[in-house]
């Protein structure tokens, strides 16, 4: 008996550097895998890891900027430590794909979307925003009244911790009401424009609106 508790207990102690190794595997294997076959690969955090190219560059204090144009007074270019000293708003929702997978309430950390769009002032004719990645690739888009959503977040960590490589990081877009295809990874610019250009999934058949099911569709605009 002693001897399987102690099992037990090793067990118990090694599953998070386990679960680490895994997570490591897996974000590695699928920089490399252009069939998204990874991301069908069971893990136990939750998460699947998917890129719809290739490879995908890394970004960080160093080289990352996010640019903000389009239909605005005032384009502006944000670095990694800018981003980091703007006022900061914390989300905590469940995470849900269209795959079937979710992992309940996980915590983001970032800029509001809101706050972004105010300090570059949007013109009358903006109706719109378009996401695009540094993957050379995604794209996304929401409506101005969506983005301007309380719960619709540039954000700069995930469950607590900055945002890694393999999760969209440094920076990448967080959508909470919609499904995740909806929050960008790896987000470099964002565009005012006059209409919803449809983004990367969008062209392929998913809807334009991501709204998950039971979500509060107004919303509290920021």
């Amino acid at each position: 008996m002693l001897g399987m508790l102690g099992a037990g207990a090793a067990g118990l102690a090694a599953a998070p550097y386990l679960q680490k190794g895994w997570e490591n595997f897996l974000a590695a294997a699928s920089e490399v895998d252009a069939t998204g076959l990874t991301g069908l690969l069971p893990n136990p955090g939750g998460f699947r890891y998917y890129s719809v190219v290739g490879s995908v560059p890394h970004k960080d204090e160093t080289n990352y900027a996010l640019t903000l144009g389009g239909l605005v007074d005032r384009p502006r270019t944000y670095t990694l430590d800018q981003l980091r000293a703007m006022p900061r708003t914390r989300v905590v929702h469940d995470v849900v794909c269209t795959d079937g997978w979710r992992v309940e309430k996980t915590p983001f950390d970032g800029v509001r979307l809101a706050d972004l769009l105010d300090d570059a002032g949007v013109r009358s004719k903006g109706a719109a925003i378009r996401f695009t990645c540094f993957d050379g690739a995604y794209s996304e888009s929401l409506t101005l009244e969506q983005a301007r959503r309380s719960d619709v977040l540039v954000a700069l960590t995930m469950q607590d911790k900055p945002i890694t490589h393999a999760h969209g990081g440094p920076v990448r877009l967080y959508v909470a009401p919609m499904y995740f295809y909806k929050s960008a990874k790896w987000l470099s610019g964002i565009s005012v424009t006059d209409k919803v250009v449809p983004g990367y999934w969008e062209e392929r058949g998913y809807a334009v609106d991501g709204w998950l099911d039971g979500a509060d569709r107004q919303g509290d605009a920021a």
